[in-house]
Formats: C-alpha cells, sequence, structure tokens
C-alpha cells in the first residue's frame, strides 16, 4: 500500500512536495506517532513535529512502521520559533470556572479533541486558538512556550532531524539571526532551514519580501538552503475554501518577490488548494509543494479517537489503518502525482 513518491529534493525541484505539518506545540505522542505512520505510508516527502525529544521519538516510531510496510523515509523536520507565535502556544483555562449550564462550545470546535471536562489536555492542545472565541465567558487563556536559546544547539544535536522550520515575524531579524548562529553551533548537516511566515500584524507583501531577503542572506551566509513556507491563515486548513483562498492569495502577492529558494504553501491549506492553484499562469505560480496541518487531524479524527479508545496504536488496528490510509491519500496523491 506504501506510495511511490520522489525523493523529497526532487519533489521540491519538480512542484508535488507533501509535508504533514504535525504541530509545533502537538504533544500527543500517539496521535503523532499514528500519523506519522500513516502519512508516511501514503509518500509523503517531510513530517515536521515539534522540537522535543519525546515527540521526535513517536514520530520517527511511526516512520519505521512505515518503511515496514514498503514506505520511503520521509525528512523529519522540527520546529523552532524566533519569538512569540501562535504555532508554540497552549490554551488553559480552569473548568471549575465553567458554569454547568454552558454547551460547552470550545470543547466542539477543538479538532485536536483536547477539551474535556478536566479542562485542557495539554499534550492534544496545538494551539490552533479556535476555543479562545468560542467561550462565552472568555474564560480561555493562552500560554506562550519558546525554546530558551541557550537550550537550542544540544537539543538539535539530541534530535539530529533532517531539517529545522524556523517560525518567524517582521521586526525579529535579530532574534533570527541568534537562531541562525545556534543552527550552525549545534552541528547538525540541515538538508534545509525552512522559514515560516505570513501577514501578520498587518505587514505588507512588499515588507515581508524584504524581511525575507534578509533572513535569505543570513542562511546563505552561514550555508544553509532555504525553504518558504508562505503561511496564509495559520492553522484553519479544515475550515473549508475560503482558507485556501489565503494561502493561495498570499502566494499570489509575495511569489513574485521573494528571495531564491522553494515556496511551500501551509497555513489553511486543504482539498481546495490545489485546483486554485492550477488557475494560476505557469506551474501553479512556481509553487513548490504544501504543508498539511490541521485538516488532516480533522480527516483521521475518528480513526485515532477509535485506536485510542481500544488502548492501541491506529497502526496495530488491521481494520482501521487502511480507512485512515485512503483518507490521506485522497488529499496527497493530487501533489504527488503532478507532472514536472
Amino acid at each position: 500500500m506504501a506510495a511511490m513518491a520522489r525523493d523529497p529534493e526532487q519533489a521540491l525541484a519538480h512542484g508535488g512536495w507533501v509535508k504533514l505539518i504535525g504541530g509545533a506545540s502537538n504533544q500527543d505522542l500517539a496521535a503523532i506517532e499514528d500519523l506519522a505512520g500513516i502519512h508516511a505510508l501514503a509518500g509523503v516527502h517531510c513530517i515536521d513535529v515539534a522540537a522535543d525529544p519525546a515527540v521526535v521519538a513517536a514520530a520517527r516510531r511511526g516512520m519505521a512502521w512505515a518503511e515496514a510496510h514498503g514506505a520511503a523515509r520521509p525528512w523529519l523536520m522540527v520546529s523552532l520559533s524566533d519569538g512569540l507565535d501562535p504555532h508554540f502556544r497552549k490554551a488553559w483555562f480552569d473548568p471549575r470556572r465553567c458554569p454547568s449550564s454552558c454547551p460547552r462550545p470550545c470543547e466542539r470546535v477543538c479538532p485536536a479533541l483536547a477539551i474535556d471536562g478536566r479542562g485542557v489536555v495539554e499534550e492534544r492542545c496545538y494551539g490552533c486558538g479556535r476555543c479562545l472565541p468560542a467561550c462565552p465567558l472568555g474564560l480561555i487563556a493562552e500560554r506562550s512556550q519558546v525554546l530558551e536559546p541557550a537550550a537550542v544547539g544540544a537539543l538539535l544535536a539530541e534530535l539530529a532531524p533532517d531539517a529545522v522550520e524556523l517560525h518567524t515575524q517582521p521586526g525579529r531579524l535579530g532574534a533570527f539571526a541568534e537562531r541562525v548562529v545556534q543552527l550552525v553551533a549545534s552541528g547538525v548537516e540541515l538538508r534545509r532551514v525552512a522559514v515560516s511566515a505570513g501577514l501578520d500584524g498587518g505587514a505588507t507583501a512588499e515588507g515581508l519580501a524584504a524581511e525575507l531577503w534578509q533572513r535569505f542572506r543570513l542562511l546563505r551566509g552561514a550555508g544553509f538552503r532555504p525553504l518558504w513556507q508562505l503561511d496564509g491563515r495559520p492553522m484553519s486548513g479544515d475550515v473549508g475554501a475560503g482558507t485556501a483562498h489565503a494561502a493561495v492569495g498570499l502566494l499570489e502577492r509575495l511569489g513574485p518577490l521573494a528571495p531564491p529558494g522553494p515556496l511551500q504553501l501551509a497555513g489553511g491549506t486543504n482539498a481546495h488548494t490545489l485546483p486554485l492553484l492550477r488557475r494560476l499562469p505557469g506551474r501553479r505560480g512556481g509553487v513548490a509543494g504544501v504543508g498539511f496541518g490541521s485538516v488532516v487531524r480533522v480527516l483521521l479524527r475518528p480513526w485515532l479517537a477509535e485506536a485510542q479508545g481500544r488502548g492501541r496504536r491506529l497502526l496495530d488496528a488491521p481494520d482501521l489503518w487502511p480507512g485512515a490510509l485512503a483518507q490521506v491519500q485522497e488529499l496527497v496523491q493530487p501533489w504527488l502525482g503532478l507532472d514536472p
């Protein structure tokens, strides 16, 4: 059942690159292991997870399962940030403050099943933020998590990823430069350093492009090969066609201004993304590929919940995982089958 996929670099060159976005703050080890295994078997080229030893170990267990079923090994990427970022946060509230009459809209909108009678299940929360406006009493807060600079080099040396993603925002060039120094100090040979950015805080496409050019010079000066992740509407890919328009719209505005390196879409990507790209001039607007995050967690939620209810991995349930694989293949195969 393993999908035949190009080498990751070849996929970037030909426009058919696919990445699983596991969540920069997602620490649900059982779900990560299952997601990594199913997506590796489906033929994705990269699995991006939190820079956490237990999370990376879970992803590698899933990838090993997929390899045992005939899959090629994808790159393992870990995500870092150069400052406060919505991808590196978790929701929190005190359930004792919730009225007994509350219909719990927060629980209904959570795509990670991270809210129950005990509050937020911290390891499952990946910071999408949908529960924040859903609470009628405003009881839900967010707590940010940023890795301290002194810990980065040793952590990366321990994790030994194939690639790193740096989430950044305009105005943080100094902090970004410090992260690049830490990448060098780790001694890890990285295939790519992805830079994830979007039009946050009212930034213009021209302003963001100027910021990315500054980061390009830093990365190339340090000997790294960049990959630009254009984050259209973060952590919203399961919402619908509107979010896909946001991601493709960012590509249209920023693509002609971006520095050298492959452009990958994220933030609102889903099954609507590729049809929208096919309407653009050239080879789908020059995009190198796509990252799928929240949309796949919603797609696989029934299978993950059923397996966890049995107290076992989805990967160890032969009556379940083929159905989950079929759902993922329906999403990623149109990309894997793209002509050069």
